[in-house]
């Protein structure tokens, strides 16, 4: 197969390989460059510009993945796949054979092959290498590269954002068109909104028929230049036998403004009924530049809002750091393309980084943030043989792990692949509103033809002058309906005053589909408790004051990197108390720590801990055995090998939780699921204070995501509320996805309601405002 076109993988710039300044060739590719000093850059180091993001070679003609050992070929015209043995028509041009999806596909290649072998239009719109894109309204519409939906007209985007896209070239040329036509629209608009008026001013400064080129060389700049893509678009629906909201609004503005065109612009006397009382046609430039402009309008919060949609995997991908340091043969250090670890390599992660990768411990340890995957609140510690998940943050201390998982394998970007597929799924309303748009485009046109012919054949003459102004103003009527379907008042009121309420709805289709939920699943960490641990229980031993005992466990605590010294240290802030010097530290992992203060031996930790140091714990263990049954951890302090308190720790329960679970379940008659990845005591006894039943504990984020597909499965509609960058791909397989403003980014990205003060109250005020708009 000839080649038509690559990428330069240094600067990007598109190239020619017949006319390249030179090529070279890495692990079987060969690559094209615009200029010598572009392939001596990528010569000397090809890794650094073969990274996930760099653009690879691309081709018309030929799918980029498999244009040598498969034969699966990409549609020039549409981008659409096509098998060879299934294409519907086949052209040779300069020695390459293209398949096509249709006949006219091809025939439209054929009157015009270098229009799209080389389409200015796309390449305005960054091509993301190895993507496919897809119509965030018609899923299934998938290419190769950038293109637009031939069912909704629409743009489409990467099925998978990538994190340095940059900013949208389609938002920022609509956004140009809507303000240069906004400016243009407003003196026609208030020029004919003063013929409402008994007496209009313009009359008596400028004659009718010099307001009426005045419009017209307003308008025009309007539904020429700034309504030409909807004019295109609205061709191509009619090409495609695909009729849609662009159809009407590309005929409906079209025969506006053509029709004011001809009557203004007309040297002849005209009938009667085309004109007003004072001679002069009536015109529609004014409806002809509002609608495009209105539309335009359209355009930009519509891109707008599907740019916010894509920053939560944008987010995701965020926590992957972009280097990793390289453990070498020679057992030194070097720092490295993340693209280019492979599997069975050695990493050094050092304090306070992001693990690069999923992997194994192969020497040293340390307590590691998994929070952002397994809801976890507590660090855990990691050693030898441990497995640690990239995208998590380690401690303090430092580590060599082993990779296991790289690339599209890792969990971080199994979480980002089934963000962004949740988030390609139509929801039933816009499957709805497919409906209703499919008939209500074709009917509208067959109602103008309808009463053109109905007034021409029996209406009062002169009939043919009022058969084509009645069919011009059904056209007209009917575009702002369009956008109607999309924009129903009920959803602009209630999000409205769901603000108000503390209720951001980021997702109309959200809080309308939240009456009818059925079973509500709660994410515990951050959802139903306050995501944090926190110092809950202390108790004094005899001879010992609630102040003797903070000032140990903090003075201890301030030199430890135990998981839980920061509750034990706020505890102590809190009281006002101040941590002193302490000398003789020492450290026992997984038991506890021990020093000296003013020259007296003291120590905090497990109950192991105090049995090794023979501290007497008569009289305590039933306590602290409650505690434990509360999901709390229980901490001994002693002074001079005498038991000085008991401390318990854990991650608190949100206030009035427990009176809004009974809410929603009593009287929303909603079923309660927890759902977290915590371990199972902790979950059962944070489930135990709140009356749940139903629990799922220590799940993945993966599994958090297939749990709520199950219950959608056995024909259950579901609601998820969570606040986690783990709960993100539940948010968005959920019917609903509901996150808690205290959240993480990724969580409010992917839900489609937002509880702004973090209270589950507001689930029971979005449902009343649900019901009140339905």
């Amino acid at each position: 197969m000839t080649i038509q076109e690559a990428i330069d993988p240094v600067c990007k710039m598109s190239v020619n390989p017949a006319t390249a300044a030179g090529s070279f060739s890495y692990e079987g590719t060969d690559y094209f460059f615009c200029n010598i000093r572009c392939k001596e850059k990528f010569s000397a180091e090809p890794g650094n510009f073969l990274t996930v993001e760099t653009i690879t070679p691309v081709f018309f003609g030929k799918s980029p993945k498999q244009q040598t050992m498969e034969e699966t070929h990409v549609d020039p015209v549409c981008n659409m796949l096509v098998e060879p043995s299934q294409s519907e028509a086949v052209h040779e041009h300069h020695g390459t054979t293209y398949y096509f999806c249709a006949k006219r596909c091809q025939e439209k290649f054929a009157a015009s092959p270098d229009k799209y072998l080389h389409p200015g239009e796309y390449e305005t719109k960054p091509v993301v290498p190895g993507a496919k894109y897809s119509c965030p309204m018609d899923p299934e519409i998938v290419t190769d590269g950038p293109a637009f939906c031939p069912k909704c007209g629409m743009a489409l985007e990467p099925m998978i954002p990538t994190l340095n896209s940059g900013a949208n070239p389609e938002l920022q040329m609509m956004s140009k068109r809507f303000w240069i036509c906004l400016v243009l629209t407003l003196p026609i608009f208030i020029s004919s909104m003063m013929d409402m008026l008994p007496i209009n001013p313009l009359h008596h400064l400028l004659p009718e028929a010099v307001v009426s080129w005045l419009q017209l060389a307003l308008a025009t700049p309007v539904v020429l230049w700034g309504g030409w893509p909807f004019f295109v678009r609205a061709r191509d629906s009619v090409i495609n036998r695909s009729p849609n909201m662009f159809t009407l609004v590309g005929l409906g503005t079209g025969v506006a403004y053509g029709y004011s065109m001809v009557v203004t612009l007309s040297p002849i006397e005209l009938p009667r009924a085309f004109v007003m009382e004072n001679g002069f046609p009536y015109v529609y430039f004014e409806a002809a530049a509002v609608i495009t402009t209105l539309v335009l309008l359209g355009q930009v919060l519509e891109l707008k809002a599907r740019e916010r949609t894509s920053d939560a995997v944008r987010q995701l991908l965020s926590l992957s750091p972009t280097v990793a340091r390289k453990v070498t043969s020679c057992d030194t250090d070097i720092e490295v393309q993340l693209a280019s670890v492979l599997r069975g390599d050695n990493l050094r992660v050092r304090p306070g980084e992001k693990i690069p990768l999923d992997g194994v411990v192969i020497e040293g340890s340390s307590a590691v943030d998994e929070s952002a995957m397994t809801g976890e609140a507590q660090p855990i510690i990691r050693s030898t043989g441990d497995s640690v998940i990239g995208g998590t943050l380690n401690g303090t201390g430092s580590f060599v792990m082993r990779v296991e998982r790289v690339g599209q394998d890792t969990i971080l970007n199994q979480i980002v692949r089934m963000v962004a597929e949740a988030q390609r799924t139509k929801a039933p309303i816009q499957r709805v509103v497919d409906q209703v748009s499919a008939y209500f485009v074709p009917s509208v046109i067959t109602i103008a033809i309808l009463t053109f012919v109905v007034w021409a054949s029996i209406g009062d003459e002169p009939r043919i002058a009022h058969a084509l102004l009645n069919s011009i103003a059904v056209l007209i009527i009917a575009c702002p309906c369009a956008l109607g379907l999309v924009t129903p008042m009920s959803l602009t009121v209630a999000t409205g005053r769901g603000a108000k309420s503390g209720i951001l709805v980021r997702k109309p289709e959200a809080l309308e589909g939240l009456e009818k939920v059925q079973t509500l699943v709660l994410d515990k960490t951050g959802t139903l408790t306050e995501g944090k641990p926190s110092l809950v229980n202390l108790m004094p031993a005899e001879g010992f004051s609630e102040t003797d005992v903070l000032l140990i466990a903090a003075s201890l605590e301030k030199l430890s990197e135990h998981t839980l010294a920061r509750a034990v240290l706020e505890g102590a802030s809190s009281k006002g108390v101040t941590p002193q010097t302490v000398t003789e530290f020492q450290a026992s992992a997984g038991k506890g720590i021990s020093g000296c203060i003013d020259g007296k031996f003291v120590a905090l930790g497990s109950a192991k801990f105090m049995s090794d140091l023979a501290v007497n714990l008569d009289g305590t263990e039933s306590n602290a055995e409650t505690f434990r049954q509360l999901g709390h951890t229980v901490i001994f302090v002693c002074s001079e090998k005498r038991l000085a308190g008991m401390l318990s720790i854990a991650d608190q329960i949100k206030p009035g939780v427990k009176e809004v679970i009974k809410k929603l379940r009593d009287v929303e008659k909603l079923k309660i699921v927890m759902l977290t990845g915590d371990n199972r005591s902790t979950a059962l006894a944070v489930a135990n204070q709140l009356d749940i039943i139903d629990v799922e504990a220590e799940v993945l984020p993966a599994d958090k995501a297939n749990c709520i597909k199950r219950l959608k499965e056995s024909g259950q509609i579901v609601a998820m509320a969570g606040d986690g960058i783990n709960d993100a791909p539940a948010l968005a397989t959920a019917d609903v996805g509901i996150a808690m403003g205290n959240g993480t980014d990724v969580a409010i990205e992917s839900a489609g309601i937002v509880l702004l003060r973090g209270d589950l109250s507001g689930i029971i005020r979005a449902r009343q405002l649900s019901r009140a708009m339905v």
